[in-house]
Order: structure tokens, then C-alpha cells, then sequence
């Protein structure tokens, strides 16, 4: 297992520190977007108006599935926490939101995507902000000491769930939100498909059925716990996702697309910790 999750962290972080170059190089060069860097699985995730108060270099490390902010009624002086912060663009919504009396913590494993959100968040002004190196398996903050958790499609990377959702809940004050957007799986899809590194790099593989994901999270202690899919995806945007993937040599990708047509879904998770 431990094996099996090195890999699995291995291959995401370099995912992510490639995507936290490639932006860093955009920005430099202001030759353009077109890499599709900043899409996410899924469009129209923030609105204009969002986009426009933020970096760009901001925009375009956005590789989420939703807007997790959109999900919870962020209040003054409130300490939020942001799961696989990237480049930050959900900590600096965030921010503005709890105002100076509070602060938000954007973790993220990979070091150039931290170092790209620190840039970010001097371009943008935003003084209640930190941006912490570390995983979300082992949150480097105390017990108690978060009121609301945000993350956007970051947890279905994670190797062991149930590690990173005890994890949460340990640092959520009493009565504390988990408030999220995520990938999860609408059935079951054969074994032989869920394992490959390129569709766990892309958000698919390692994803809960949403019925899974609930029953961890009220093992992890949670109640209240909602998960609402927004988006279910067909072939095309699997196919899509995967299209420059280096597939095994014997790999039925046709089939594979079948299976996952119409599986994989984008979804707002909520949860609280009881008080």
C-alpha cells in the first residue's frame, strides 16, 4: 500500500509541478493560454466578475472541477483552509471574504505550485493568506483549529481517502464545514480501468462511488453530509482528458471509454463536524 501510494503521489506531483511551469512560463512570455492549462475538468467554472480581481497566472493553474466557494457562506474573521491550493485561486476568493479579521491556508504538495501561489498572492494584494508545503494526509496545522475546509478536486487523488478525511476532520473546530468540489463515480467501472496513472492523474481513477465517499466521511466523524453532482461526464470528455495519455501496450481504450461514459461526475460535497 505504501508502495502503491508513493507512486500514486509521485505521478500527481509531477502532473502539477508540470502544469505550475508551464503556467509560470505563459506568464513570462504572455504568449496566450492555448496549452488548455486552467480549464479543469469541466468550464465556466467561476464567473467573470471572480476572474477578473485575480492573477492571471492565477486563472490558469485553476485545474478544478467546480468552485468550492460557491459552497460555503464564507463569514468575517473565519479560518479557512484550502486542500491542494495550486496556485491559489480559491484562497484569494477566500480571503476576501473572511476580510482582515480572518486568514486562509492554502496547502498544496508540490513546490513550484506554492511558489507560483506566493507570487500570485503578492500580485494580488492579499495580505490574510499563507501558503503552506505539505500533504493533505498530514495537515500541518493543529486540532481545532479551522472553521471551514474548501479543497477542488484534489481529495480523489489521494491514495487513501480515509486518511486525509480523518485528517480534516481532526483540524475542524466543532461545528466546523467541509465544504468541496470533487470527481466521484456514479457505478462501479471494471478494475482493470481504474488503476492507470494517466486517468488517475486526471482526476478519474482514483474517484469514490459517491455512495463510498459518504460512508468515509461519516466514519471519518462527519454529519450533515451532502454530495450533489453538477456535472455528469459522457466519452467525449473522458476521451478528451486522456487523448495525449501513453496507454499500456494491449489497453482496450475503446471499451474503456464505454465503461466511464457517463460515470465520472463533478460534485459539491458537504459535511460538518459535530459540536
Amino acid at each position: 500500500m505504501t508502495s502503491n501510494a508513493d507512486t500514486i503521489r509521485s505521478a500527481v506531483k509531477n502532473r502539477y509541478a508540470s502544469a505550475a511551469r508551464a503556467v509560470t512560463a505563459i506568464s513570462a512570455s504572455c504568449c496566450g493560454s492555448d496549452i488548455g492549462i486552467g480549464e479543469g475538468f469541466g468550464s465556466g467554472l467561476y464567473d467573470i466578475d471572480q476572474m477578473s480581481e485575480l492573477p492571471p497566472a492565477a486563472v490558469l493553474a485553476s485545474l478544478g472541477c467546480g468552485n468550492p466557494t460557491a459552497l460555503a457562506a464564507l463569514l468575517p474573521g473565519q479560518i479557512v483552509l484550502d486542500l491542494g491550493s495550486g496556485g491559489g485561486i480559491d484562497v484569494f476568493l477566500s480571503a476576501r471574504r473572511v476580510g482582515p479579521t480572518g486568514k486562509v491556508y492554502g496547502l498544496d504538495m508540490t513546490p513550484e505550485m506554492v511558489e507560483l501561489a506566493r507570487r500570485n498572492q503578492v500580485e494580488a494584494h492579499i495580505e490574510n493568506a499563507e501558503f503552506l508545503l505539505g500533504t493533505i494526509e498530514n495537515i500541518p496545522l493543529p486540532d481545532q483549529s479551522v472553521d471551514v475546509i474548501i479543497s477542488n478536486c484534489v481529495i480523489n487523488l489521494a491514495a487513501d481517502k480515509d486518511v486525509v478525511l480523518r485528517e480534516a476532520f481532526r483540524v475542524l473546530t466543532p461545528g466546523g464545514l467541509f465544504a468541496i468540489s470533487d470527481v466521484v463515480m456514479q457505478r462501479q467501472v471494471p478494475d482493470e480501468f481504474r488503476g492507470l496513472m494517466a486517468l488517475w492523474t486526471g482526476c478519474i481513477a482514483g474517484s469514490l462511488v459517491a455512495s463510498d465517499y459518504s460512508n468515509k466521511l461519516e466514519a471519518a466523524g462527519f454529519i450533515d453530509i451532502e454530495i450533489v453532482p453538477t456535472m455528469v461526464h459522457d466519452r467525449a470528455t473522458v476521451e478528451g482528458l486522456t487523448a495525449s495519455s501513453t496507454l499500456p501496450e494491449g489497453f482496450d481504450r475503446e471499451r474503456a471509454l464505454e465503461e466511464y461514459d457517463g460515470a465520472v461526475a463533478n460534485a459539491f460535497i458537504r459535511a460538518r463536524r459535530p459540536e
